[in-house]
């Protein structure tokens, strides 16, 4: 992607409902696509590349295709957790600039919160090889995500207090966002009293589990030129994907030491060039390995670069995931990639909420984490411009 002029995202979209009773799955992809579109000034009838992930019902894109009624001539369905849309944005701009399509649509959708699991597809397709040995071990969400902030307390000193600082600033977002699970503002103290649910990790150290979805169109330079939105080009990319390697790892850093580097290079851009960051935000840890990972700042200083407000737009360096993120905001199918490309975007496009509003921001990094941060997972970043 070292040509900066290969793709643009021209519409973006993110479904309002949190609980999705009575719609089908199929169905909120639709509504999300219809409005991402919408946003773009396009119809179904432009869109000749289709992008999706496990969430999407049925055989994916073969069966979404048909369901939207796209004519296609290029699908990608490409599977790395909730950081897949990040993934598939990268993918549309390099069959963008190979010649494969013109308008690539990105779809997510999910119904955790009232039973959406998607018809004709189990939830696995099959036994995964790891299972045998971690199983009778009883690994949880939760428990995997709570050993890695232990492990990185141990080795750095960081402090429950600290994390709880991630939480604090994600609520002074989400106060301004109006489809917000969590709207309350919260302080330090608070997050410290709620109850404790795997240890050192406290109930409000998680993410909401929402019902939703969102979408992004991704399109070629000069259909974006031609359409009466802002500019936001994809400049830079990269994704990772980190494992057990046999038992030889490391809980306090994620795949995205890897993915962000290969982003940053591609951007011709540094850390300290980006006016606004989303960042996957499943638990209040997995932010501060991420910043970390992605050179905000130093191993084992984020417990002491995300305290006392600095990541609170308008007060802090770094604002982050404006709208409130999966810590307060959403947390779509429990994927919540998606969301980070479209607080970006809506940054760089001057669109965010007026109390979250980010100044003059043109460089905006997006990036997600899907899988689990103790085990296996897929990174995905994204440097986007407004020009």
């Amino acid at each position: 992607m070292r040509n900066k002029d290969t793709a643009c995202i021209a519409g973006i979209y993110e479904h309002p409902l949190r609980k999705a009773e009575g719609i089908p799955l199929a169905q909120l992809h639709a509504e999300v696509a219809r409005g991402a579109l919408a946003d773009a000034g396009l119809s179904v009838r432009d869109v000749d590349a289709y992008f999706c992930a496990g969430d999407a019902p049925g055989l994916g894109g073969m069966s979404m295709a048909e369901y939207l009624g796209l004519n296609l001539r290029h699908v990608d369905s490409t599977e790395t957790g909730g950081s897949s849309y990040l993934l598939h944005v990268s993918h549309a701009a390099q069959a963008i600039a190979a010649g494969k399509c013109k308008v690539a649509l990105i779809t997510l959708a999910g119904k955790p919160r009232t039973g959406g699991t998607q018809p004709g597809r189990p939830p696995l397709s099959g036994i995964p090889p790891e299972a045998p040995f971690e199983s009778p071990f009883k690994p949880t969400v939760l428990n995997l995500y709570a050993m890695c902030a232990r492990r990185h307390m141990h080795e750095y000193g960081t402090t429950s207090a600290q994390l709880a600082w991630i939480k604090v600033a994600a609520s002074h977002h989400a106060q301004h966002n109006p489809h917000a699970m969590l709207r309350e503002v919260v302080t330090v103290d608070d997050v410290l009293a709620s109850p404790v649910v795997a240890d050192p990790l406290h109930r409000l150290d998680c993410c909401v589990v929402s019902d939703g979805g969102g979408a992004v169109v991704v399109v070629a330079p000069e259909i974006a030129r031609s359409l009466a939105r802002p500019i936001v080009r994809v400049i830079g990319a990269g994704e990772a994907i980190k494992h057990r390697n046999g038992g030889a790892t490391d809980l306090t850093w994620s795949a995205g030491v890897w993915s962000g580097a290969r982003a940053f290079e591609d951007a011709g851009v540094k850390a300290s060039d980006i006016k606004y960051v989303s960042v996957y935000d499943s638990f209040t840890i997995t932010v501060l390995i991420q910043l970390e990972d992605l050179g905000f700042c130093r191993k084992g200083e984020g417990g002491r670069f995300v305290a006392d407000g600095n990541l609170i737009s308008g007060v802090g360096k770094l604002p982050f995931n404006t709208d409130g993120g999966g810590l307060c905001n959403n947390h779509p199918g429990n994927r919540g990639g998606m969301t980070k490309i479209l607080e970006a975007v809506r940054q760089l496009r001057g669109e965010a909420h007026p109390a979250v509003q980010v100044r003059d921001c043109d460089l905006a990094l997006a990036h997600g984490t899907g899988g689990y941060l103790a085990t296996r997972h897929g990174s995905g970043t994204l440097i986007l411009e407004r020009i």
